[in-house]
């Protein structure tokens, strides 16, 4: 069992920047691709970016590539999501995962076992 929890999320006007965390615990040593995922009101979860065990490997939304960047810290046991440019479409409670792969980055929510409770991020125009 591995537990995610989100934190950075906050109200910034458009143009701003966030940095959101997610601290994993339990069973870290296994290998995990981690990622982003979004969902705003109304709308399905959608995904935004993921990143591979080693940091090697990234993926991200079209809607935010260029604009939101992903890491990870695996001495620390967290990874990061750094948003900037922010627009209010942006506007979602973000969900950190874990898909228990050395390699697959994933960008469905299937392929992912564990999931944080998310952080609300509110973009003002």
């Amino acid at each position: 069992q591995v537990q995610l929890v989100e934190s950075g999320g906050g109200l910034v006007q458009a143009g701003g920047s966030l940095r959101l965390s997610c601290a994993a615990s339990g069973r870290t040593s296994s290998s995990y691709t981690m990622g982003w995922f979004r969902q705003a009101p109304g709308k399905e979860r959608e995904f935004v970016a993921a990143i591979s065990w080693s940091g090697g490997s990234t993926r991200y939304a079209d809607s935010v590539k260029g604009r939101f960047t992903i890491s990870r810290d695996n001495a620390k046991n967290t990874v990061y999501l750094k948003m900037n440019s922010l627009k209010p479409e942006d506007t979602a409670v973000y969900y950190c995962a874990a898909e228990p792969s050395r390699v697959r980055v994933g960008t469905l929510t299937r392929q992912y076992d564990y999931w944080g409770q998310g952080t609300q991020v509110t973009v003002s125009s």
